[in-house]
């Protein structure tokens, strides 16, 4: 028992630091997709109207992304899907009394160096689901599509044990195949 735990740890370690080398190494336009909601202003209600778009989109996008594997797939999903997420984003304004409006779009926009918890994403240009309400000059809300940083057990928090999990599973089944 004492050896399989013991193994179990020293796999961990050296999954968790390939894939830091792996994040490290690659260039962020090609391995992430964003989301990034603008608030209409910096005003209390604006802001908090924002939360309330962010909880309705992440709800609408979670089950959509929860079986991409790629950023492409991710990218391709979204497009399909802006129209419906345009109507989340229009019915939740409404609901809460805004009559402003939204944009919602795909495109390639530059970013500065973002910290989310331990995991940093570095400046540069990346690919990104952008909600802007209203007049989109507020305080914004980001967080990733792909990989599903936001998207991960239903929440909006990065779930690192599940993301090891699911590296530990991946790397026994490549050893399984012998690859």
């Amino acid at each position: 028992m004492k050896n399989a735990c013991i193994t179990f740890l020293v796999i961990a370690i050296i999954l968790l630091s390939a894939v830091g080398l792996t994040l490290k190494t690659q260039t962020p336009s090609e391995e992430y997709l964003r989301i990034h909601i603008r608030a209409n202003s910096d005003v209390q209600t604006d802001q908090t109207v924002k939360y309330a778009v962010k909880d309705a989109v992440v709800n609408y996008l979670t089950p959509v992304v929860s079986t991409i594997h790629t950023k492409r797939q991710a990218k391709a999903t979204l497009l399909d899907n802006l129209g419906e997420i345009e109507l989340v984003v229009e019915t939740t304004l409404k609901e809460n009394g805004f009559n402003y409006g939204a944009k919602v779009s795909l495109k390639s926009e530059q970013f500065p160096t973002r910290v989310y918890g331990d995991f940093t994403l570095e400046k540069g240009i990346y690919d990104a689901l952008i909600i802007e309400l209203g007049s989109g000059t507020g305080k914004n809300w980001w967080c990733v599509v792909y990989p599903p940083l936001c998207f991960t057990g239903g929440g909006t928090d990065y779930n690192l044990q599940s993301k090891i999990v699911q590296i530990i599973k991946e790397f026994k089944q490549r050893i399984k195949e012998g690859r």
